[in-house]
């Protein structure tokens, strides 16, 4: 893993006029299993995260609660290797692709959508 503080990084002018960042300066970002397809979590990204994810294939996030960065898997080991990004069609939403090792849940779970089932089509 990179040491360097994803702070430092710079988005690319070109990518970052396409990116449709929110008035706290954030994206939000859905995160896919590369293999599986499921959604494994959605987290945020601000131009500096951003950056750091494509320069580094690391997925890195944004903590709007403690206000810092995140390196998924930099302190709990389940790390993700980003395969691919993708914009939405109005450029306000970040899709990223990762090779995931253990949980992408801070709970665990393998998904942040395993606890919760709300509706399902046995009901």
């Amino acid at each position: 893993m990179s040491s360097a503080d994803p702070g430092t990084f710079q988005l690319d002018p070109a990518i970052e006029a396409r990116v449709r960042f929110n008035a706290q300066g954030l994206v939000p970002a859905v995160v896919q299993a590369a293999d599986t397809q499921e959604v494994l979590m959605m987290a945020w990204m601000d131009s500096h995260a951003l950056a750091y994810t494509l320069a580094t294939r690391q997925g890195t996030y944004y903590s709007r609660s403690r206000q810092e960065y995140w390196i998924k898997g930099q302190t709990s080991g389940a790390t993700q290797r980003v395969t691919e990004v993708r914009l939405d069609c109005d450029g306000d939403t970040v899709l990223l692709k990762v090779e995931q090792t253990g949980g992408a849940c801070h709970t665990g779970d393998r998904t942040c959508f395993d606890a919760d089932l709300l509706l399902s089509s046995a009901n």
